[in-house]
């Protein structure tokens, strides 16, 4: 099944696989992100190598990403410019940015999907 036609939870369910198979990337990353993507939300806490996912919010995020199913698709495909896609608007960041930057960091060191 491609990246298109998958459904978010397919995607997390994916994602959470692959990062949890090699934590190394973040290993020293202690964070609570937050993904507003169109409409629904999710966050992921990194603590130090140990990541937890979950569909709502269950604490405060210290970083919060929104865009579109579509633009999150992209972006863990790697093909989303993060720094146009922020500039054009088609990805919103509030909190602190430098935690938006080590995530993108962080996730291109993976292949989520062939």
């Amino acid at each position: 099944m491609n990246l298109e036609n998958m459904s978010i939870k397919e995607i997390w369910e994916k994602a959470e696989q692959v990062l949890q198979a090699d934590k190394q990337p973040y290993k020293h990353l202690k964070a609570i992100y937050e993904l507003h993507l169109d409409g629904d939300v999710y966050q992921l806490h990194f603590d130090n190598g140990e990541l937890n996912y979950y569909e709502e919010a269950v604490a405060d995020a210290q970083c919060t990403l929104q865009m579109s199913e579509k633009n999150f698709k992209k972006f863990l495909a790697g093909d989303l410019n993060s720094a146009m896609a922020f500039m054009t608007g088609q990805l919103k960041v509030e909190g602190n940015i430098s935690l938006a930057l080590s995530l993108e960091k962080i996730l291109k060191k993976y292949t989520f999907f062939s």
